[in-house]
């Protein structure tokens, strides 16, 4: 399942554009090179996705921006296909001296409980790398549903289980494991029905013939600025700064998230102190203010962590998220 797919591919498309279109970063203290030689050559980020999506363009603005940074070329490679796994077996097989690296996102971390056999071992043939940024989604209901906010909803599914039919981006997508999460933690039963992507079912979500969904903001807000949708939470632990009088879900259900992430992993293996500069250098160039700007006027966050940091990050959703998968019964393809 192409899960970044599903959501509006405009969602970083004027973040590309400007980001690369802007001077070259400030210089920054010199200090020591830890890993001296590196890159000795191009280096490669593999995208499990088309073209054109947040992914995609996320490894084009860093990819850009390295080139400027190391003077080497940064090929960016899109290999969509098997719901990631095409990409992420290709950059597990690569050699694990950094040059290879690979954009990883919520697909990575759930396909092992999706997917009934995978050529690779997540766990132990990848090495997150780096944390780019965050995008929450927005729960969105049509005006006809009479729940003007979270406990509302919980209560009218409550009230008439499996009454509440959600849409979805497709089973196993950011979309349906939000819901997922939203019925698990409120203690419901919805109606999940999926679609081949977030278009059509935002179009069956505007013609009321389904009550709810998770949508990425970018795309979803003029539907709700316009009175078609009601927005009744976001999916981040607190408000997102795109929308700050829409409440987050965890205010009425404490724990709650479901965001989706984009990240940066190596096949595991590389040396040390190539992970290092590798993090240092990604890290500065989507924690730079204008970069950190552009991803929030798109709804999203830039974050820019350690490489230990994402690694418990990456490791977690992994067990979350199969932790759900098993309860919510939701099969592998």
């Amino acid at each position: 399942m192409n899960i970044a797919t599903r959501h509006n591919s405009g969602l970083f498309v004027a973040l590309i554009a400007a980001v690369c279109a802007m001077p070259a970063l400030a210089a920054q203290p010199k200090s020591a090179d830890v890993a001296p030689g590196f890159p000795s050559r191009p280096l490669r980020m593999i995208v499990p996705f088309a073209p054109q999506g947040p992914n995609d363009q996320l490894a084009r603005m860093v990819g850009a921006k390295l080139s400027e940074s190391w003077g080497q070329q940064v090929v960016i490679d899109n290999r969509p296909g098997g719901g990631t796994v095409i990409g992420t077996e290709l950059a597990v097989r690569a050699p694990a001296d950094g040059h290879t690296m690979l954009m990883v996102s919520l697909s990575t971390a759930v396909n092992p409980m999706l997917q009934k056999k995978l050529p690779y071992d997540t766990a132990k043939d990848l090495q997150p790398l780096v944390n780019l940024a965050f995008s929450p989604n927005l729960l969105v209901t049509h005006p006809g549903v009479p729940a003007n906010n979270i406990a509302q909803l919980l209560a009218l599914a409550k009230a008439k289980p499996g009454s509440i039919i959600y849409a979805s981006g497709g089973n196993g997508s950011t979309t349906h494991l939000a819901a997922e999460l939203l019925a698990n933690m409120g203690g419901v039963k919805m109606t999940h029905v999926p679609y081949k992507g977030a278009n059509p079912a935002t179009l069956d979500l505007l013609g009321g013939r389904v009550s709810c969904m998770f949508g990425t903001i970018l795309p979803t807000l003029p539907h709700v600025k316009a009175g078609k949708l009601r927005a009744l939470g976001v999916s981040s632990p607190k408000r997102t700064a795109a929308l700050p009088e829409v409440p987050a879900i965890a205010e009425t259900l404490p724990g709650f998230e479901a965001v989706s992430f984009y990240g940066v992993a190596v096949p595991s293996g590389v040396p040390k102190p190539v992970m290092a500069k590798l993090n240092a250098e990604i890290a500065r160039v989507i924690t730079a203010p204008d970069a950190r700007e552009l991803l929030r006027l798109q709804g999203a966050d830039a974050v820019g962590d350690t490489q230990a940091e994402f690694t418990a990050f990456f490791n977690t959703q992994m067990s979350k998220w199969a932790k759900l998968i098993r309860e919510a019964g939701i099969q592998p393809e």
